[in-house]
Parts: C-alpha cells; structure tokens; sequence
C-alpha cells in the first residue's frame, strides 16, 4: 500500500514539474502569434511590440544559470514555490496590462520567473527520479518542452480571436497557482544534503549574467539595429568586460557559481557546445517555419498554426514513444548525434521546399523530419550533461543545459533571420520569390549549424565508447574536487 502510495506522489510530481516546464515553454512562443492584435489593441509601437517578444526572451536566457545556481543555494523547494507564485503575478499583470512600459515590465518579468522555475523543476526532477526512472522522467521533460513551443504557436491565435489578447496570459495562471499551491506536499523538503549553505558568490553570478544578457540582447537586437548602432556598441564592449570579470572571480571564489574547472571535461565542454549549436538549430522549429509558411506560402496565421500540428505530434509521439527505446539500446551521446543528423537533413528538405507547389508533398517532411530530429536532441543533450557532472548539483547542471540552449536559440533566431534578409534583398516584401530564396539560405544555414553540433556529438562517441544501463549513460561524473588543478 506505502509503494502505491509512493509511486501515486511520484507521479504527481513529475506532473508538477513537467507543468512547469510546459508553462516556461509555451510563453516563449504564444505571444508571437497574438502580438498583431495586441500592437493594434495597445497601440505599440513597432519598437514595443518587439519587446514584447524579447524582453522575456532576454531575461529568460540571461538569468537561467544563476536561476539554477540558487536552486542549490537556498532550497529548491522554496525557490521553486516563490518562482511559481512570482510567474503567476507576472502573467496576471501582463494580462492587465494597459500601457507599452507595463506589458514590457510584466514580460521581463515573466523573463525572470521562468529563468528560476524552469532550472528549479530539472535540480527537483534529477534528485527525485534517480537510476533508471530519470530516463523516463527527462522523456516526460522532454515533451512538455516540446509540446509547450508547439502548443503556443498553434492555440496563440485561436485564444486570441475567441477570448481577446490577454488570454494568451491568462491561460498560464491556473497552472503555475496549482503548482505554488502544491509544492509543499508534493517536492520534499529541502535538507543539508540537497542545499548548500555556503554564501552565494555575488561577482561571479553578476558577471555571468551581465555576460549572458548581453549576448543575448546582441542575438535579438542585431537583425534589427545593425552591427554599429550605439546599444550594439555598448552590449559588445559590456559583454567582452563581463566575460573578463568573470573568469578572474571564478578564479578566486571560494564557492564559484560556475567552477571553471568543470570546462576541463570533455564531455561537459562539447555537451555545452553541442547544446548551444542545438539550440540554435532548433529554434526555427517554432519561428522561422511558421514564418516560411505565412510569409512564403501565404497562409493565415490561424492556417499556419493547423499546419504545424502534424509537427507537434511527431515530436510528442517520438519523445514518449521512440525515444526511451533509443536511450535504453544506444545511450544519449548516439541518440543526439543521430538527432541532429535527422535535423539537418529536415533543414535540407525545407531549403529545396521552394521547388514544390503542394504543402503535404513538399513541406511537411521536412517539419516532420525536423519534429524527429529536435525530439531525437533536445531531451539527451541535457542528461549528457547532467549525467558527466556531480549530483551535488544538480541545479547548476540544469541551468548550465537550459542556459546553453536558449542562448543557442536566441543566436540561431538572430543567425536565420539576418539571413533571410540579406538573401531576400532590400525588399523582400514585395518579391515571394525572393523571400523564397532567403528562407532557402536561412534553411540551409540551420543544417549547417545542426551538422556541426552532429559532428561534435559523434566525436564524443568516439572518444569514450558508452555503454547504456537503464537508458541513462554510463558516463563519469565530473567532481570539481577532483580534478587537478
């Protein structure tokens, strides 16, 4: 009966946790579609409306390692309620919001709030479902990150149009309340061996995080404002000195938020680089094909949204049901490599999509290859570089593989989007064919950059041949104390 009644409280917690990563996801994505009739209804201006989109995008990305440095810090239990609680006051404010400054404010917000819970749920998940239950568990994390992207961009106009602009804020509240509600039943509480009591080291997280926001403001500011306009300027120089700042305090913290030391791993150093040109690749997923299939094959947002389902589940199918069997027989190194191996050649099917008249025989096997491939990457990318890292933290391992993959996506947008205007021409608006031919490059972009992080995977497969036990790997875990110095 006690068994029973475990494995009932387990589920409900992976339920909560996955929650909340489906949450943090589908707020990446539902805004883009709603943003038009929120511009009209607010009246933003151009400048507004794409913070709208961005200043979530920014402090999400800027902030995710820090989020997960405190998860070990003060308690993951705590953390993840008060980050809870602050998403669901964000989300309301936003769907209150009367002015430009106050949407934006609620954005970045939202930004800050999800950049704590999503790494706080992974650091809960990891210590919760160890053995062989975390496979099945990331599986779970998995699809509802995956869902979650997909999720926004499909209902984000049908909510618009049925219940106004704000819903696509109110729809995350009742989700994020419960899960607030029930952290103290279901998340155990924090003890001496799951949180670190030593003080947080301030220069290294300001640092970081000055560093990370800075990329990532050039990542959405660029395409828009140009290489020599004066905030790029600023944003270079003031990445550059933060990156400095640093590494030096790194170097002297007695408790460093990110122990250079873990970089000398290898496993851990090209985990983070396969999971940054990842990320980049798969961020026209959700963005640049759902742009290709408005702008290019003029569909309707509503139609473009329907368009997209046979990808979400593709993606949900493969995540539940294909990919546990390909980490039990393979391991996760092989299961990413041939991931981004399936999402470059989906890339290549899109580039050539031009040449086809008809969505079903032309574009949709390559969404459906790329569903595949981001499915088949995503999820093992992360326990890659959880598994190559101390259990001691299992926050900072969350954060470092959320990090790197957003900051990834937030480049690959930048990358792919600059892309398709230099190859459209000065004009693009007035010309299919010419847009057709800077999606083409755009596409071709993304599986370069998929190819590259496939070839970076497969020589880690190379180096250490693995062999997998219960779908984890069986990957040493890399302990900054003991490593040399």
């Amino acid at each position: 009966m006690n068994g029973r009644i475990a494995s009932t409280t387990s589920r409900m917690t992976l339920v909560l946790l996955v929650g909340a990563q489906f949450v943090v996801m589908l707020d990446t994505s539902i805004v883009n579609v709603a943003l038009p009739t929120i511009q009209d209804r607010l009246g933003l201006s151009h400048t507004g409306a794409a913070w709208t989109v961005n200043a979530y995008f920014l402090a999400f990305g800027g902030t995710l390692l820090l989020g997960g440095r405190l998860a070990d810090t003060l308690g993951r239990r705590r953390l993840f309620t008060l980050a809870a609680v602050a998403f669901t006051v964000a989300s309301v404010g936003a769907a209150l919001a009367s002015t430009e400054v106050i949407l934006i404010a609620a954005r970045a917000a939202q930004g800050l709030s999800a950049a704590v819970l999503s790494p706080t749920a992974m650091s809960i998940l990891l210590a919760s479902f160890p053995g062989n239950t975390r496979g099945r568990a990331m599986n779970a994390w998995g699809a509802a990150s995956t869902l979650g992207g997909a999720i926004g961009v499909l209902v984000g106009g049908g909510v618009t149009a049925a219940w106004g602009w704000s819903a696509v804020f109110w729809i995350t509240v009742p989700i994020t309340a419960i899960a607030a509600l029930s952290t103290r039943r279901l998340i155990p509480a924090d003890t001496s061996t799951t949180r670190q009591r030593t003080p947080i080291d301030i220069t290294g997280a300001a640092s970081v995080t000055a560093a990370a926001l800075s990329l990532i403001y050039l990542a959405v500011s660029v395409p828009v404002q140009g290489f020599g306009a004066p905030g790029t300027i600023v944003a270079s120089i003031g990445g550059v000195a933060a990156m400095v700042v640093f590494c030096l305090a790194e170097r002297r913290a007695a408790d460093p938020i990110l122990p250079l030391v873990l970089f000398r791993s290898r496993t851990v150093s090209l985990g983070l680089v396969v999971s940054l040109l990842g990320g980049a690749a798969r961020a026209s997923s959700f963005t640049i094909a759902a742009l290709y299939l408005q702008q290019v094959m003029r569909m309707d947002a509503g139609t473009a949204g329907l368009a997209m389902v046979p990808t979400s589940v593709a993606g949900f199918v493969v995540t539940i049901v294909g990919l546990p069997r390909a980490l039990r027989r393979l391991g996760a190194r092989v299961t990413v490599t041939i991931g981004l191996v399936v999402l470059a050649v989906g890339h290549a099917w899109l580039s050539s999509a031009s040449n086809w008249v008809h969505y079903t025989a032309g574009v949709l096997p390559g969404l459906l290859l790329i569903a595949v491939g981001v499915a088949l990457s995503f999820t093992p990318t992360t326990i890659l570089i959880a598994d190559a890292m101390s259990s001691e933290r299992p926050g900072l391992a969350a954060g470092m593989a959320s990090a790197s993959s957003q900051i990834g996506a937030a480049l690959g947008v930048a990358v792919l989007t600059a892309s398709i205007v230099a190859h459209a021409g000065p004009q693009p608006v007035l010309g299919a064919s010419a847009l057709s031919e800077g999606f083409k490059h755009a596409f071709l972009n993304a599986a370069g950059i998929a190819t590259t992080a496939a070839l970076l995977a497969l020589s880690l497969v190379i180096a250490n041949r693995e062999r997998p036990v219960f779908g984890m790997n069986r990957l040493r875990p890399v302990n900054a104390a003991s490593l040399p110095e």
